[in-house]
């Protein structure tokens, strides 16, 4: 009788720490949307990544005057205060780190006093301490790719902006970005040969109202590998993810690709329906926050 092998261990990812850093600077950019810098000691265990999507999953208080501050012992918490009043995790692109000031920039969307998020970052002040663990984040723009598909709502605006900063200056290709009117458009850094059009809905988001599935499928299609990088709601990515690979042919590896947020869910709601079938954009695991 011969030995049984010994099962293979099971790999254990290994977790980022929790980084705490202080609110250094805020920017109100327009209605719509709030800058705020973080830095401070905390800088030290921030482990950047070479990603221009990178991301971090922000820890905060939904309820203000429970007086919760950084660093939060959630295990503590837990077992003091019911989970409505618990921290909640709300997911975030970096807009751009600055190693040597030692500090990180994200981009809040606003949408009045709806969410948790967006009333924190209008609200908060210098001084005061935010927690997060990250950064993740995959994509890079591609040198090599003969043209570049970008497209996006109001969530993925940072993430194209830190994307169209990053290209090569012969990039060539163009970005579709959707926003509510004119008065949300930002002044963009990009290679000379990407062309920027801005799509106006008129207003807040609406199925009806969308315009980024049409605009990306009446781009004129250029000879070579694409390369892209669209996100933004979740039913209008799907709807993008089959034009792509189904009608187009686009290779999944040159394919990033997600829904950041969908239609009539809050954050908490959207992450538990990435594992269902109405949360998945492609028929197995995609590449999702």
């Amino acid at each position: 009788m011969t030995e049984s092998a010994s099962p293979t261990p099971a790999v254990t990812r290994k977790r980022k720490p929790q980084v705490v850093m202080d609110v250094v600077a805020t920017e109100r950019i327009n209605e719509h949307f709030q800058r705020l810098t973080f830095g401070g000691p905390g800088f030290e265990t921030f482990q950047n990544i070479d990603a221009t999507d990178k991301y971090i999953k922000l820890l905060m208080p939904p309820d203000p005057s429970l007086g919760l501050t950084p660093p939060f012992d959630l295990d503590a918490l837990r077992a003091e205060l019911p989970k409505e009043q618990l921290p909640v995790r709300r997911t975030y692109t970096v807009r751009s780190v600055d190693t040597e000031a030692g500090t990180l920039t994200v981009d809040f969307v606003l949408h009045g006093d709806d969410g948790v998020a967006g009333p924190w970052a209008a609200r908060v002040q210098v001084g005061e301490q935010v927690q997060f663990g990250g950064p993740g984040g995959k994509y890079h723009p591609d040198p090599d790719a003969d043209w570049h598909l970008l497209a996006g709502d109001e969530a993925a605006l940072p993430a194209i902006a830190a994307a169209l900063e990053a290209m090569s200056d012969d990039a060539v290709g163009v970005a579709h970005i959707e926003v509510a009117t004119a008065d949300d458009e930002w002044d963009l850094i990009a290679p000379a040969g990407v062309e920027i059009i801005w799509h106006h809905r008129g207003g807040a988001f609406t199925p009806d109202t969308s315009r980024l599935g049409p605009a990306v499928r009446n781009t004129p299609w250029r000879d070579g590998v694409v390369q892209t990088f669209i996100h933004g709601e979740r039913e209008v990515m799907k709807g993008l993810r089959r034009y792509l690979t189904d009608e187009r042919g686009v290779e999944r590896a040159r394919l990033s690709l997600s829904a950041y947020w969908a239609f009539g869910r809050a954050e908490d709601a959207f992450q538990a329906e990435k594992s269902t079938p109405i949360g998945q954009i492609y028929d197995e695991k995609g590449l999702q926050y």
